[in-house]
């Protein structure tokens, strides 16, 4: 059977489209990207495929969580591309509005989720996850999701959109979903496209430094051993700019004081090739 994906670029038509859905008797799962679409984000949709009976995927580069010095104008974009990859893994509705669409006048209403935005792309990108959460929250009034589905690559991303959604008692399930990665081991981002050669062969250091620094959490060695060594490990490599390297408890995303049992670890990674910013990361539960 021939997957047929129907698109609207204006919240009036995409309502419509989801109530003859909802009408129907169809559960809605829910895909927010930013476009340039790869498999990290069609596994997305698959696993929405499996969970829901509707699947919408919106494609929006969102100015609100880019910086005044970030790459806005620079953040590869290719429709036609994904509107291929998201017909392939499944979509049944693309949103693709514009900028005018989702914001016809200044924004004046913003939302800001305190301490789990604070560390870690927080603290370098000011701003970026207020950005975020105040178009997620627009999206899901928007959709009306049921299930919505992010990537554990924005591990911090993910614990903000989870914050708010408890905090504000909003009738969606947050799913995430694992990592998916080259066959190297870089994980898939659409800011890949920015790196040369050289840049992409030393950014494989931030895979291997996450499988290295596994054993000594399980072994639960010091925690200031451990980023000495994360960031002694990504330093081999002369390109590499390190923003950050840091453990903490997932999700609240506070410092961890000691290694407890059941508790749940972020080993975070951000580091500049060129100019380009990979982030990385690992999700642990200490035995």
């Amino acid at each position: 059977m021939i997957q047929t994906l129907m698109e609207e670029s204006t919240i009036a038509a995409l309502r419509q489209r989801i109530k003859e859905a909802r009408q129907a008797g169809k559960t809605i799962g829910f895909v927010p990207t930013m476009g340039y679409l790869h498999d990290g984000h069609a596994s997305l949709v698959r696993a929405a495929r499996e969970q829901a009976d509707f699947v919408v995927m919106s494609i929006f580069v969102n100015p609100l969580q880019f910086g005044p010095n970030e790459d806005l104008s620079r953040y590869p974009r290719d429709l036609e591309h994904d509107r291929k990859v998201a017909k392939a893994a499944g979509v049944d509705l693309l949103f693709t509005p514009s900028v005018e669409e989702m914001y016809p006048s200044r924004v004046l209403t913003n939302i800001t989720v305190s301490q789990v935005s604070e560390p870690l792309c927080g603290k370098s990108r000011p701003g970026h996850f207020d950005g975020v959460a105040t178009v997620v929250m627009k999206l899901f009034q928007i959709v009306q999701p049921d299930l919505a589905f992010f990537g554990q690559k924005d591990a911090q991303q993910v614990a903000v959109v989870e914050q708010m959604v408890r905090d504000l008692s909003v009738p969606v399930q947050i799913v995430r979903c694992p990592i998916i990665r080259e066959e190297d081991g870089l994980a898939m981002s659409s800011r890949n496209v920015y790196l040369n050669e050289e840049e992409r062969k030393q950014a494989t250091i931030l895979y291997q430094t996450l499988q290295h620094v596994r054993s000594s959490i399980v072994t639960k060695q010091p925690l200031d051993r451990i980023i000495a060594e994360m960031k002694n490990m990504i330093s081999t490599q002369p390109l590499a700019d390190i923003d950050y390297a840091e453990i903490l408890r997932y999700p609240d995303l506070t410092a961890v004081k000691e290694w407890k049992s059941g508790e749940q670890v972020l080993v975070a990674l951000a580091v500049r090739f060129g100019r380009t910013r990979l982030i990385d990361n690992m999700i642990l539960t200490i035995s």
